[in-house]
């Protein structure tokens, strides 16, 4: 047996000996301290730092339990693994290396080390968890030549390696001994499970790509999501946050970003017995145009399936038996076309603003879903633009009522006045602030927040990593989605979704909205498991919002996943 000494909290075997209820909470406490918050790397320092010398928890034990974090997460999603190569840097990276190679070990997996530099130059904590490793039967190289008869070995032999060379204080660009190590990995395809970050990665990068950064399958992070596993495409796994003991007083950021999926929580309570239809809002769908009955018809069938109590589609009366077919359940209204000379335009009519039209249209409605596949053409125009006017309900404003507003018409986007939501693409956005596609998505937050803030609305930028801003200045940041997405319909069931989010929870708009970009992203991500990105189509999105809403991002065994979905969900 290993002699150990004194452990702290929060190792393997004590974490897996609580009861299930108090893995949970544990799971609870990082939820609500991060709320998600998003850290830069000073700020992860500085939470670190307030956890040691505030709240009286040790470094060492902040050490241990992010190690054995990484441990558990491998034990569980990579099972199968049973020859692990760990490759581990001089600094605390690295001591989280040696921490989950000790406990690799004692569960029976058969470990090497990979030390890149000399073991006399690994100093602080780290140096203090090597001094544990050497009491344990594990290979332990520096790295010395790679190519060596010791050390090449270690990578073709590998089932799963672990990246523990360079952590959140890394800056770019990768050099020596780590480039090289990146190199070999790219060589040699077993699973790579990230420490943190994947080596070569700036925690405080907004960029998309990092080409120079060693690839990963997973990422295990600690405490917080970094600026990096936001915006950068790190993985196209799984990136997990575990808590490793820092109190929500210790977590703070001024980066003003979150994390959405925390707001899925608002779905995830069991609805009431005495439940009613009455009770989940009335969605109505204002769209279409003759050509253009898919999009309505996909916006009302995304908001019935999100959980709205009942929904009806108001569409040109030409193109209304198309649209209830998507659903028995879906109700509808005709209105009025518009006609040039003496042939039918197919799209909505101005006509349909006079009150004995539409006043018995609005009745008993929650929210107002404007503008899938309406066209833009001079009534209907006249309609967007009016229907300001004619009521004070809630909007979510997508697709062509987009661009009758950016036609000059802003004016009308009064957030205070009561809640508004819009949902621009790049280019969209682009004709609502004035700019072109590339400053729009040079600036991406800065353009978001500063429309939000001006017109008071919440403003959901899509594309990758999308935004959503709020009145107030904060924006939340999704992780969901894939470039399946990439497909006509995608925004109008995104339009359903929120509009139905909305109807259920009129009194948590940020949350509303939030969880309702995080579930369609999630429930693309499902589909896409039982095909490919190219044949995904946007309604199979609908067809998995079942998996989407089951999905619990609260891990029992003390992970939040911002990315991938856990073994045990997959295909359910």
């Amino acid at each position: 047996m290993i002699e150990k000494g004194p452990q702290p909290e929060g190792l393997f075997h004590a974490f897996k000996a609580q009861p299930l209820s108090h893995r949970r909470r544990s799971c609870e406490m990082l939820y609500d301290a991060l709320g998600m918050k998003i850290l830069t790397a000073d700020e992860m320092r500085a939470t670190d730092h307030r956890t040691v010398e505030q709240f009286g928890v040790a470094s060492l034990t902040l050490m241990e339990n992010a190690g054995s974090a990484v441990a558990r997460f491998i034990l569980r999603e990579f099972a199968q693994s049973n020859r692990i190569t760990v490759l581990c840097g001089r600094g605390n990276n690295g001591g989280d290396g040696f921490v989950a190679a000790r406990h690799l070990r004692e569960a029976g997996r058969k470990v090497s080390v990979l030390l890149l530099g000399d073991i006399e130059t690994v100093s602080g904590d780290a140096r203090e968890m090597l001094a544990r490793l050497g009491q344990s039967p594990i290979q332990i190289l520096e790295a010395g030549q790679l190519g060596s008869s010791e050390v090449r070995p270690l990578f073709e032999n590998a089932q799963i390696f672990v990246d523990a060379v360079l952590g959140t204080g890394f800056k770019p660009p990768l050099r020596d001994l780590a480039a090289e190590v990146g190199k070999l990995l790219v060589e040699f395809q077993a699973p790579v499970v990230a420490v943190d970050l994947p080596s070569g990665w700036d925690a405080d990068s907004r960029e998309a790509e990092n080409a120079a950064a060693f690839r990963a399958d997973a990422v295990v992070t600690f405490t917080a999501p970094k600026l990096a596993h936001l915006f950068g495409d790190l993985t196209r796994g799984p990136i997990v946050v575990a808590a490793i003991g820092s109190p929500d007083a210790a977590v703070q950021s001024a980066t003003g970003l979150s994390w959405a999926g925390s707001s899925k929580a608002i779905t995830e309570k069991p609805r009431p017995v005495d439940s009613n239809k009455g009770k989940y809002g009335h969605v109505l769908v204002i769209g279409g145009a003759w050509g253009k009955a898919g999009a309505p018809a996909m916006a009302s069938l995304a908001a019935l399936r999100a959980g709205a109590g009942l929904v009806t589609a108001a569409v040109p009366e030409s193109i209304l038996p198309t649209v209830a077919r998507c659903a028995l359940e879906l109700m509808t209204a005709p209105l009025e076309e518009a006609h040039l000379g003496f042939s039918r335009h197919g799209e909505i009519s101005c006509r349909n603003l006079e009150a004995g039209v539409l006043r018995p249209i609005l009745e008993g409605k929650t929210v107002i879903a404007l503008g899938p596949g309406m066209g833009h053409e001079v009534e209907a125009s006249k309609f967007v633009t009016g229907i300001f006017e004619e009521t004070n309900l809630p909007m979510v404003i997508d697709a062509d009522a987009l661009n009758v507003l950016a036609n000059g018409h802003l004016h009308l986007l009064d957030g205070r006045a009561r809640t508004l939501v819009l949902t621009p693409h790049p280019g969209e956005m682009a004709r609502l602030a004035g700019l072109t596609i590339p400053q729009v998505q040079a600036r991406r937050e800065e353009v978001a927040r500063e429309f939000a803030t001006r017109h008071s609305v919440t403003l959901v930028l899509k594309g990758w990593r999308t935004l959503i801003a709020h009145p107030d200045g904060s924006i939340a940041v999704n992780t969901t989605g894939n470039p399946g997405m990439a497909k006509g319909g995608s925004g109008d069931i995104l339009t359903g979704i929120v509009a139905a989010m909305l109807a259920q929870h009129p009194e948590s708009v940020a949350d509303a909205v939030n969880a309702a970009v995080y579930l369609h992203g999630l429930a693309a991500d499902f589909a896409v498991r039982e095909q490919d990105e190219h044949t995904l189509l946007a309604s199979d999105t609908i067809s998995h919002l079942f998996n989407a809403f089951r999905f619990r991002f609260e891990d029992p065994d003390g992970y939040v996943w911002m990315q991938g979905q856990r073994t045990e969900t997959v295909g359910m």
